[in-house]
C-alpha cells in the first residue's frame, strides 16, 4: 500500500500492484482473502492450505455478514469442498449463479451448476487437480491467428506427387527431434514404435494409466521401462546435473513415489475433461502435456511422453487435418533456451519450496510434504510458449520440410541425367554433398560408392545437387 497513486509494473512471468491506501481491506483474514480474489484471481494450492484452518464459526459469520456477495459464495464453496466440512448455512435460494473461474481471466471447463452455493463450477480440471491458464493478450492474440486453418492450407499446398513422402517424413522427423532433446538416438525398433505411435494417436485412448504404461515399455530402453507409476518401484526421481565428483546440482524434483497413485488418477480425471472441452487445442495442449512431465510418473521417457501427448491432444481436436503431424520437437530443438524457460516456469520457483537430501549415490530422498505443489500448475506462460513454437513450425518448419523433399526429388532428377547411380548411393552422395556445401570431399571420393566414378561425372552430380538446392558451392 502506498500514499500515492496505483501503479502497475509488468515484469517477466508476473505483474507487481501498487495501490493506494484506501484500498486496504482491514485486518480481517477472510477480508484480504476476498481482496486477494478481486486483485489476484483465484489461487487454488493457496485456498487448499489456508480454508482448512479456519473456523467453520468464523466462516458462517462472514457468509452471513455478506449474503449476496460471490466473493463469499465461492469462498463457502471452497471451505466445504476443502475442510470437508458443511457450515451451518441454508443452501441458498435465489440470485444468479457466479462462476468460480472468470471466463473473461480464465480459459474455464465446462460448467456444473453447484446449488447450494449457486456457484458455477468451470475449472479446466478438479479441485483435486486442475492446472491453470489466464486469458493474456498474448493468447488472445495468438488465437486470433487461427493457426489451425493457416496448418490446412500448407498442408493442402504439397504437392499430390510427394504427399505420402511428406507425411512420412514429418513423423520420422518428430520422432528424431523429440529423442534429440534429451540427447538420445533411438534404435530403428524403438524409434518405429514411437513413430507409428504418433500416427494412431487420435485413434487411441492415451488418458489410460494401462496405455501410458504401454507406451513408455515401447520408447525406452528395455532395462528402464516400468510396469506402472515410480510407486513401485518406490523411485524418487529428480532432473540434475553433476557438477563435482561429490555435489549435484538439482534443477528440478517429482513428486515423491507415495504421492503418484492420488496423483495420476486426479490427473488423468482432469486431462480427460479438458480434451472434451472447448478450450482452443493449443492451450488444451499445455494443460494436458506439461502438468505431465512435472509429474514425471516414470523412470525415464516422460519428456519424450510429455511431447507426445501434444501431438495427441493437437490429433484429437483436429488441429491439423487427419493423419497429419507437423514436427514440433524440431522447433523446440532449434530453441532450447525458450523450452526449457517453459519447463522453468514451474520448476524454478517450486524447487526452494522442497526438502530434500542426497545420498553418496545421488539418491534422493524427500522430506516434506509436496503433494499439492504439483495440483495446480499455472500454465500460462506456458501455453503462450507453445502457441509460438506451433506457429514457427507452421509458418517455418513445416514448409522448409516440404520444400526440401522437392530440392531433393528435383537434386534426383538432375543427377540421373548425368549418372543413373543405385537409390542407395545416389541417396547417400545428396546427403554427403549437402553436409559439405556441395562439393564431395576428397575423402568421401574414395568410398565404394563412387570409386568407379570419373572426376568429371562427380562434377556433374555436385552440380545437380547445387542446382536443385540453390547452394552456394565451395570455391
Amino acid at each position: 500500500m502506498t500514499h500515492g497513486t496505483r501503479k502497475t509494473h509488468s515484469g517477466p512471468g508476473k505483474i507487481e500492484e501498487t495501490l493506494p491506501k484506501a484500498y486496504w481491506p482491514g485486518e480481517s483474514d477472510l477480508a484480504h482473502l476476498e481482496f486477494a480474489l478481486k486483485r489476484e484471481g483465484l489461487h487454488l494450492q493457496l485456498l487448499r492450505a489456508f480454508l482448512p484452518q479456519l473456523p467453520a464459526e468464523q466462516l458462517t459469520g462472514y457468509v452471513k455478514s455478506k449474503p449476496t456477495s460471490a466473493y463469499a459464495r465461492r469462498i463457502w464453496f471452497l471451505y466445504e469442498k476443502f475442510s470437508g466440512r458443511v457450515l451451518d448455512l441454508p443452501d441458498v435460494t435465489q440470485g444468479n449463479y457466479v462462476d468460480l473461474l472468470d471466463p473473461h481471466d480464465y480459459y474455464t471447463g465446462p460448467v456444473t451448476r453447484i446449488a447450494r452455493q449457486r456457484v458455477n463450477f468451470n475449472l479446466p480440471g478438479s479441485l483435486k487437480f486442475s492446472p491453470l491458464v489466464r486469458r493474456t493478450k498474448l493468447l488472445k492474440a495468438a488465437e486470433a491467428k487461427q493457426l489451425d486453418q493457416r496448418c490446412r492450407k500448407v498442408i493442402e499446398a504439397i504437392p499430390p506427387e510427394i504427399y505420402a513422402r511428406a507425411l512420412q517424413f514429418l513423423y520420422t522427423k518428430e520422432t528424431k527431434s523429440s529423442y534429440a532433446i534429451e540427447r538420445e538416438t533411438p534404435d530403428a525398433k524403438r524409434a518405429q514404435k514411437f513413430a507409428e505411435a504418433l500416427k494412431e494417436a487420435a485413434q487411441r485412448d492415451y488418458l489410460l494409466k494401462e496405455t501410458l504404461v504401454a507406451l513408455q515399455q515401447t520408447i525406452v530402453d528395455p532395462r528402464f521401462a516400468n510396469t506402472g507409476w515410480r510407486d513401485t518401484i518406490s523411485e524418487q526421481n529428480y532432473v540434475g546435473r553433476s557438477v563435482s565428483l561429490t555435489e549435484e546440482e538439482v534443477h528440478f524434483i517429482a513428486p515423491k513415489p507415495e504421492d503418484l497413485p492420488e496423483l495420476m488418477t486426479a490427473y488423468l480425471e482432469a486431462s480427460r475433461r479438458i480434451l472434451n472441452s472447448r478450450t482452443h487445442p493449443v492451450v488444451a495442449a499445455a494443460l494436458v502435456a506439461y502438468p505431465f512431465v512435472f509429474l514425471h510418473p516414470f523412470s525415464d521417457g516422460n519428456g519424450r511422453l510429455h511431447r507426445f501427448l501434444i501431438h495427441y491432444v493437437l490429433s484429437f481436436r483436429h488441429f491439423a487435418p487427419d493423419g497429419v503431424i507437423f514436427p514440433v520437437s524440431a522447433t523446440m530443438l532449434h530453441r532450447p533456451r525458450d523450452y526449457d524457460a517453459s519447463l522453468e516456469s514451474f520448476s524454478k520457483p517450486l524447487l526452494p519450496l522442497i526438502e530434500h537430501k542426497l545420498d553418496a549415490h545421488g539418491r534422493m530422498t524427500v522430506l516434506n510434504d509436496t503433494r499439492d505443489f504439483y495440483r495446480y500448475v499455472d500454465c500460462t506462460f506456458i501455453a503462450e510458449t507453445l502457441f509460438s513454437f506451433v506457429e514457427e513450425t507452421i509458418e517455418k518448419e513445416l514448409p522448409a520440410e516440404i520444400q526440401f523433399l522437392q530440392q531433393y526429388d528435383a537434386a534426383r532428377q538432375l543427377m540421373r541425367d548425368v549418372v543413373d547411380l543405385p537409390n542407395r548411393h545416389a541417396d547417400l552422395f545428396v546427403r554427403l554433398c549437402l553436409q559439405n556445401r556441395g562439393t564431395l570431399s576428397n575423402t568421401k571420393r574414395q568410398l565404394p560408392e563412387y570409386a568407379n566414378l570419373t572426376g568429371q561425372e562427380i562434377a556433374g552430380l555436385e552440380a545437380a545437387v547445387v542446382e536443385a538446392f540453390a547452394l552456394k558451392a565451395k570455391l
